[in-house]
């Protein structure tokens, strides 16, 4: 008798629990119970740092979505969301005319540009090292094989450097912050360009291939006297060094946001026309601009999966292109300039079953 009015207490106790849980809509918290929308990113690397932090500020804000976002690399996001796996894609090459079409219809939205820096491991060198484009795509040719080369020791007088090889490191995955860097060593090297080429992977003429800017930044710590190329907010976490590259107007400029940002603003008119357009090598006239930076690009799907789900995912990209840029300059992006805002919020009116929200996260 004992027994059965203690389970019968519990019973009734654990009803009133589940009423309450289900009648207040508070409770249904990202990830968890009925009515919870899951969402699925893949793709760059290169924005990962910062898209945490969307994510964990989108969801505190938006009760009951849950959004995963996959740092795969951004050949590996175009897949996925070429498959239809994912619910939006994020990569660091833009898509052109003819890869649009073996993807389902979908729009393609600048949502971060960042630098890709150029660290090394030099021990004993006291300042940051400077290279050019010429001397960088030399490098990574196997044409320049020692950091004693004349190039190399021309670039940095007085400067002690080792009397050691150069160990080239390079990605091994599919990448966009590869097709960045390539896209700069084939705008500054007409041989890089005719023999190398650009993309999201290229045949590299030699070197250690790394898995993700994680692979990169570790082989680079590992291995003295190496050189690599990471997004720069891996290299600040890593506390690795920087080289400082000549720019078209011969100033040599360390990555940066602000640097960044001035390189974004030397092709304004170009992204006015096609968000796609690099902005790597900005002309001589913009001086402070550091040569080697790209935008980030979210791929999003124009007909989701279903219509919550489209609203969702739209609220997720209008809240990172307005109120999450704000986040960009302190994890060491450049924010996006309004005229880039203004594009992407008509590029997003393209997705259909999504209501805008004026960048504020979860508002409704």
């Amino acid at each position: 008798m004992r027994f059965r009015l203690l389970v019968t207490s519990l019973v009734i106790a654990l009803s009133f629990l589940v009423g309450c849980s289900s009648s207040n809509p508070g409770n249904k918290l990202a990830g968890t119970g009925a009515g919870t929308s899951q969402i699925t990113g893949a793709g760059s690397t290169f924005v990962y740092p910062i898209m945490t932090q969307w994510i964990q500020q989108f969801t505190q804000n938006k009760k009951g979505v849950q959004i995963n976002y996959q740092s795969i690399g951004s050949g590996g996001g175009i897949q996925q969301l070429k498959q239809g796996l994912v619910d939006f894609g994020a990569s660091d090459m833009a898509l052109d005319d003819q890869k649009l079409q073996e993807m389902p219809p979908l729009v393609q939205v600048p949502e971060s540009a960042g630098p890709v820096a150029i660290t090394y491991n030099l021990p004993d060198l006291k300042q940051p090292l400077k290279l050019s484009g010429e001397t960088l795509s030399e490098i990574y040719m196997g044409k320049i094989k020692s950091w004693q080369d004349p190039h190399v020791r021309k670039e940095n007088p007085g400067v002690n450097l080792p009397k050691s090889d150069i160990v080239v490191v390079h990605r091994s995955d599919g990448s966009g912050t590869t097709n960045i860097f390539t896209t700069y060593l084939a705008a500054v090297s007409p041989e890089w360009q005719k023999k190398v080429g650009k993309g999201l992977s290229v045949p590299w003429p030699l070197g250690l291939g790394g898995k993700g800017s994680e692979g990169v930044t570790g082989m680079v710590k590992q291995s003295p006297g190496s050189i690599g190329y990471v997004e720069l907010s891996y290299a600040m976490e890593n506390k690795l060094p920087m080289a400082q590259i000549r720019n078209e107007a011969g100033q040599y400029v360390t990555p940066s946001a602000e640097t960044t940002s001035a390189a974004i603003d030397a092709f304004a008119s170009e992204l006015q026309k096609d968000v796609r357009n690099p902005i790597v090598n900005p002309p001589a006239s913009v001086k402070d601009a550091y040569p080697i930076s790209g935008l980030t690009f979210l791929l999003v799907p124009k007909t989701p999966k279903s219509g919550t789900k489209g609203t969702d995912v739209k609220d997720f990209v209008e809240y990172i292109i307005t109120g999450g840029q704000s986040m960009a300059d302190q994890l060491h992006y450049a924010k996006l300039p309004d005229s880039l805002q203004q594009i992407d919020k008509s590029l997003l009116q393209q997705v259909q079953g999504a209501n805008t929200n004026g960048g504020q996260p979860g508002s409704e």
